[in-house]
């Protein structure tokens, strides 16, 4: 005996593709895979920057060289620009929607820091030479 099968008009077995048949729908399946790929890539994500101000001042106190970072990368320590050894910077005002933790020592690193809320505003008292956006 036969097997039984359903045929399609033109004689091929239901459920197989003709070779150009098959060519559209991988065309298609891979236009769609690359347009969410698209998506997943471009859509950005709020960790990127803390946006708003982070200004401070160089030089000598109490009136310095006013300085600041505009929408400032987060999760990326920055060495303020005009802080030196010698000098750091002074006077912090976090103007951007994240907290920032505030370094005395370059590259985020050593013991002394201070969080400043969004908002938050320290006087010339207050050292800087890096600083991390969250």
């Amino acid at each position: 005996m036969g097997q039984l099968g359903v045929r399609k008009a033109g004689g091929r077995p239901a459920g197989h593709l003709s070779e150009g048949d098959f060519l559209v729908r991988l065309r298609h399946s891979v236009a769609a895979a690359l347009g969410a790929l698209a998506l997943i890539v471009t859509v950005p994500t709020s960790s990127h920057a803390a946006v708003g101000e982070f200004e401070y001042q160089t030089g000598q106190p109490p009136v310095g060289t006013p300085r600041g970072l505009t929408d400032p990368a987060s999760n990326v320590c920055i060495n303020l620009t005009g802080a030196t050894e010698e000098q750091p910077a002074f006077s912090p005002k976090n103007l951007t929607a994240s907290t920032a933790t505030i370094f005395l020592d370059f590259d985020c690193g050593g013991d002394i820091f201070y969080v400043m809320n969004p908002g938050r505003i320290l006087g010339n008292r207050v050292k800087v030479r890096s600083v991390v956006f969250s």
